[in-house]
């Protein structure tokens, strides 16, 4: 039977002071909870997160990343990288240096400091990763192969316009944008990660990074928001109310704005009359 871990490297032995060398490359479908680090690299790491979930853990914080994920470690950087126990990653990667690579970062989208993007052409970055892998090797016409991979690979970096490099902020913005659009239908969280396009568990990862809350909360306060700004300006009942931000039970929707806002919808609504 397969293992769970596997796990497909090769590393450069020699490392001259090139305008830019390949020294390492391969793929890993990570065990449960399998960790690299803490640790530094001597040279630039790029992993693409081909399946599966973990999180990035640098000085100045921690990231998740979920699949479509490239994330960047960079020389002497400190960094920690676990898999996650529920659904551990699976990755490609290509590590890197020379004299030419800081200036070909910053060519990229990764040029101010950024650590984790999710390029729209995944796939692509993918294949060109793995190309790097399958033209591994010793001998000249190996190295020379993977180089050419390489930049092949740094090109469609930087072929990506800013607006084809999808952050987590750039998730959470089109997923409230879609509540705002919808939330008076009988939407579900897995409707905003389709729209979105990433999985639910992710759409939860980039939520708690930006703002701190699960999507369902965010719905939930978005739906009570609308529900006070309408009890403040119409003359609906509660019922009527309950059912225009996306609530079927009534009395689940006046215990929902009571433990929100303090207050019934009735004793909101006269509170708010009373300071006209």
């Amino acid at each position: 039977m397969e293992s769970d871990f596997v796990k497909h490297s090769y590393k450069i032995s020699s490392k001259e002071n090139l305008s830019l060398s390949v020294y390492n490359t391969g793929y890993q479908r990570c065990e449960a909870g399998y960790t690299w680090g803490p640790g530094t690299r001597d040279h630039y790491l790029f992993h693409y997160v081909t399946q599966g979930c973990g999180s990035l853990s640098t000085p100045s914080g921690t990231i998740q990343v979920g699949p479509g994920g490239l994330f960047l470690i960079r020389p002497a950087e400190l960094v920690t990288y676990t898999a996650s126990r529920d659904d551990p990653w699976s990755y490609c990667w290509v590590g890197f240096n020379g004299t030419e690579a800081h200036r070909l970062i910053n060519l990229t989208g990764f040029a101010h400091g950024e650590r984790l993007l999710y390029p729209e052409n995944g796939p692509q970055i993918q294949e060109q990763l793995m190309r790097i892998t399958d033209a591994r090797g010793s001998n000249s016409a190996h190295e020379a192969r993977m180089l050419g991979y390489l930049y092949l690979f740094l090109g469609g970096l930087m072929s990506l316009s800013p607006s084809r490099l999808t952050t987590s902020k750039q998730y959470v913005d089109k997923a409230a944008l879609f509540i705002s659009r919808n939330y008076s239908r009988d939407i579900t969280i897995r409707d905003v990660a389709d729209f979105v396009g990433v999985s639910e568990s992710h759409l939860y990862r980039v939520f708690a990074k930006e703002l701190e809350m699960a999507p369902t909360q965010f719905l939930m306060r978005y739906r009570i928001g609308e529900a006070a700004a309408m009890l403040r300006t119409t003359g609906l009942n509660v019922g009527e109310i309950a059912a225009s931000v996306g609530f079927r039970d009534p009395l689940y929707f006046s215990r929902v704005f009571k433990k929100m806002k303090g207050l019934s919808p009735r004793e909101y609504a006269r509170q708010s009359s009373a300071g006209k």
